[in-house]
This record gives C-alpha cells, sequence and structure tokens, in this order.
C-alpha cells in the first residue's frame, strides 16, 4: 500500500465533492420526478411507469453494478483505478439525462419504449460513472478522520443538489416552459447537464488516489465475491442501504402528489404568503406564482436545510460515539416526524413543515454516516482477508442504492395505481383540472407516511447486528496503518 500522507487538503475535498453535487443533479431528479414526470407529464399509465422503473432499475443494479465494479478493480492507468471512469463518462451521462426528461411525439408504444433505453442508458451511465466515484472515498485517504470529514464536505455538496432539485426546480419548469412543464423540464435538464459535465472534470482533476494495492494484495473476482459473502458487516450494510433508499424514494416521489391533491391550497396560500413577501424584499424570487409549486418548494427548503445543519453535527457525533450507534438513533428518531404525517389533516400546514424540518434535521446525522460506513467495511474487508477490493464492495452498496430507489420508484407509481390515481394518459380533462378521488388522496397520505416510515424502521433495528463500533473502527485503523508500515 501506498503510505504517503493521507491528509487532505481543503481543494481536494470541495473538488470530490463537485462529483457528488453533478450525481445528485441527477439522482435527486430522479427520485423526486420520475414517476410524477412519467404520469404526469410525460403521459404513461401508472402501472407501465412503474413496471419500467422497476425493472430497469433492478437489472440496473443487479446487472450494471457488480460488472462495473469488477471493470473498475481491475483498471491500471496513468490516472489510477477509479478518476478516469470519472473522467470518460462525464459528458455521455449529461446528454442521456437530458435525452431520458425528454419529450417525443411518438405514439403510446413508442413512448413505452423510448422510456425503456433512455432510462436504461442512463442508469448504466450513472453506475459507470458514480460507482467509481464513490469508490474512490475508500482510496483518497485511510485516516479515519479525514475519510469523515471527506463524507461531510460530500453530503452537504449532496444536500445542495437535492435543494435546488426539490425547492426550485418545479417552479423553475413551469417558468422556464411558460407553464409548458414538458418544454420546462427540457430546458433545465439542458443546464443541470452542462454544469453536471463540468463538476465531474473538476473533480478527475482536482482529486488523487493514495491507496494502492500492492502485487500481493490483487485477487480474483472469485476471491472477491468469496470475501463478501463471509463479510457480515457488508452483508448488513448492502440490506441497510436498500432500505433507507426504498424509504427516499418514496417519500421523495410522493410530496409532489402530497402537495398537488392533499394540502389544502387555502391554508397553503396563507401560511406561505408571508414567507414569500419577506423572501421577495431582499430579493428572492424564485418560487413563482403558484401556491402549489411554491409551497412544495418551501416545504422541501425547510427539511433541506436542517439536513444540512444535522450534517455539521455528524463529525462530532462519530468521532465521539462511533457511525453505527449515531446512525441508528438519528433514523429511528427521523422516522418518528414521517409517522407523524398520517395523522395532519389537511389544513395543518404549520404542523406539516415543522415535522419535515425535524425529520431533516436528525436524518441529516445519518447522512454522511452511510458512505464512510462502506469505505470502512472495504477497511474490514482488508483487515480480515489481507486482499483489498474497494469498488466491488462499493458497487455491491450502489446494488442497494438502485435497488431501493428502484423499489421505492416503482412503489410511488404502483400504489398510485393501486388506489386509483387519475393518471394524464387516462384523464378526459386538462391535468390542471383532475380532481383525484378519496382512494387516491388517501393513498397519496400513506406513500409519504406509513409506507416510507416501515423502511427506517428495520434499517434501525439492523444495526444492532453491525459490528463495526467505535472500538472496532479503532482498531482496525490501527492494525492497518501497522500492516501498510511494515510492507514499506
Amino acid at each position: 500500500m501506498s503510505t504517503q500522507s493521507q491528509k487532505l487538503s481543503i481543494k481536494e475535498k470541495i473538488g470530490y465533492s463537485l462529483g457528488d453535487l453533478s450525481a445528485n443533479l441527477v439522482f435527486q431528479t430522479l427520485m423526486t420526478y420520475l414517476a410524477y414526470f412519467y404520469t404526469d407529464i410525460y403521459g404513461l399509465k401508472a402501472n407501465d411507469a412503474s413496471v419500467i422503473i422497476f425493472i430497469v432499475g433492478m437489472v440496473a443494479a443487479f446487472g450494471f453494478n457488480p460488472v462495473i465494479g469488477a471493470l473498475a478493480d481491475r483498471t491500471r492507468s496513468r490516472y489510477g483505478k477509479f478518476r478516469p471512469w470519472i473522467l470518460y463518462t462525464a459528458i455521455p451521462l449529461g446528454v442521456v439525462a437530458l435525452l431520458a426528461f425528454t419529450t417525443p411525439d411518438f405514439d403510446y408504444k413508442g413512448k413505452v419504449i423510448y422510456a425503456v433505453v433512455t432510462y436504461t442508458l442512463l442508469l448504466l451511465l450513472y453506475a459507470a460513472n458514480n460507482l467509481p466515484y464513490s469508490a474512490l472515498s475508500g482510496v483518497i485517504t485511510g485516516d479515519m478522520g479525514e475519510r469523515n470529514s471527506l463524507s461531510s464536505y460530500r453530503f452537504v455538496a449532496v444536500m445542495f443538489a437535492q435543494f435546488f432539485v426539490q425547492v426550485f426546480m418545479l417552479p423553475i419548469i413551469e417558468s422556464a416552459g411558460g407553464g409548458d412543464q414538458a418544454v420546462g423540464i427540457e430546458i433545465v435538464m439542458t443546464w443541470l447537464a452542462i454544469i453536471g459535465t463540468v463538476m465531474l472534470i473538476i473533480t478527475f482533476l482536482t482529486t488523487r488516489e493514495r491507496i494502492v494495492p500492492t502485487i500481493d494484495q490483487e485477487s480474483s473476482l472469485k476471491e472477491d465475491l468469496g470475501d463478501l459473502v463471509k463479510n457480515k458487516p457488508w452483508v448488513i450494510m448492502l440490506v441497510l442501504t436498500t432500505l433507507v433508499f426504498i424509504t427516499l424514494a418514496m417519500k421523495g416521489g410522493s410530496y409532489v402528489y402530497y402537495f398537488k391533491n392533499y394540502v389544502d391550497p387555502a391554508s397553503l396560500t396563507a401560511f406561505i404568503e408571508p414567507i414569500l413577501n419577506g423572501l421577495g424584499a431582499i430579493g428572492v424570487n424564485f418560487f413563482g406564482e403558484n401556491p402549489v409549486s411554491a409551497g412544495f418548494g418551501l416545504f422541501n427548503a425547510g427539511g433541506i436545510i436542517f439536513m444540512i445543519v444535522g450534517i455539521t453535527f455528524s463529525k462530532g457525533f462519530a468521532d465521539k460515539y462511533g457511525k453505527r450507534d449515531v446512525f441508528g438513533v438519528a433514523l429511528f428518531i427521523s422516522t418518528l416526524f414521517i409517522l407523524a404525517f398520517y395523522f395532519f389533516p389537511k389544513d395543518a400546514v404549520i404542523l406539516m413543515f415543522v415535522s419535515q424540518i425535524l425529520h431533516g434535521f436528525f436524518y441529516g446525522i445519518t447522512i454522511p454516516l452511510l458512505w464512510a460506513m462502506i469505505a470502512d467495511v472495504a477497511d474490514y474487508s482488508e483487515w480480515k482477508n489481507n486482499r483489498r477490493a474497494t469498488a466491488i464492495i462499493f458497487s455491491a452498496m450502489m446494488v442497494g442504492l438502485k435497488g431501493g430507489l428502484s423499489i421505492g420508484g416503482a412503489l410511488v407509481a404502483w400504489i398510485l395505481g393501486l388506489y386509483n390515481y387519475i393518471t394524464k394518459e387516462a384523464a378526459t380533462v386538462p391535468v390542471e383540472d383532475i380532481i383525484q378521488p378519496e382512494t387516491a388522496i388517501e393513498g397519496t397520505k400513506l406513500l409519504v407516511s406509513i409506507y416510507p416510515a416501515i423502511p427506517f424502521l428495520i434499517g434501525a433495528g439492523l444495526l444492532f447486528f453491525y459490528e463495526i463500533n467505535k472500538a472496532k473502527e479503532n482498531q482496525i485503523e490501527k492494525d492497518l496503518k501497522e500492516r501498510r508500515l511494515s510492507k514499506q
């Protein structure tokens, strides 16, 4: 192993974090708007949208990610193992992200085929870019404190991407398209593709790979897979990652329906009007005049701002108590505020906003810890087996991420269909004039409360069986440092 300095400059931490800012412009758009785009803008039936999101997503999770992980671990270039993947996929990822949210003038069958092809290409390129990017965090430094710090930088960047997508994107789409959301989303995605590509190139230029396996640590794919199966912390993190992203996709993709069809417009307008007036007085006029999109944006803004506040507490808590314990407690508390949404009447706007803020704060504490814990699992595997296979460990986690995103996103469309939600394709009146049945409104309530709370609660319970606590973290770091020094 390379034993050069494991300290990271602020420039490198910021440069690395821009990669996640770029990736999350895509990921957050998928999580927040994909189901809504397919049912209310693109014009697919809810069941067809559900099938596409699920099948393509699962193929990507179990097909693309392991292959990319194995290839990345075996990549050799003057740029390292993982950085070349970030560079060479930057432009194709931007182009395909734009195509996936374009609405061509096809018949219904043509639209289904186009959606399948573009979504498949998008998930393939996302895996080829984001999996090596994530694995890069495990080889930038072996210092646990620096790794925690890097994760904090990274996920502050994630929150900025999430803030834009969930707060400003819907009003901007409506404004850019002059009320035509299909035109608006194409314009917005064009700019996001350009900006995201530039940020990925900056990530490539500003980062270095410091942990380089020596020849005696190289292994076959069979050995890597065997190590994974015997790695209990990896199995737990795989299941936990899947559960977390099922919840995030489910509730994240449902809020737009919740505001459009459940929240009382008059109560929402009365609550947000003073806020919008205050923001307008200081020159912030990004929310438009539609109270639903403005309220949706402000609601997400409150949660994201307090997620960022929670992130700032994460490193201190993790350094003191260990990642596992902090993650479990914060995840459980955040879930209570998701459950609360089931009990709110449609005019209880203040309670909705407060619950979102408190959920955001406690969930924010967990955000930097997930990927830092996965990097710890890579260290654990090296510690136990004397072989390091960073990318394949991260690829397995990407299986959980993609699987969770696909299951959660498909559940949104499927449950809406189950509760008789009227889509654009099935409507006999303009989309803005559709009145949803009571069953669809009840399904929308469940999609932001009871259903997404279940995976989070299971995930919190799983952490009781995760053995890498604070003491084990310190032992692994100490032993690996000594082992690497002995190989100089």
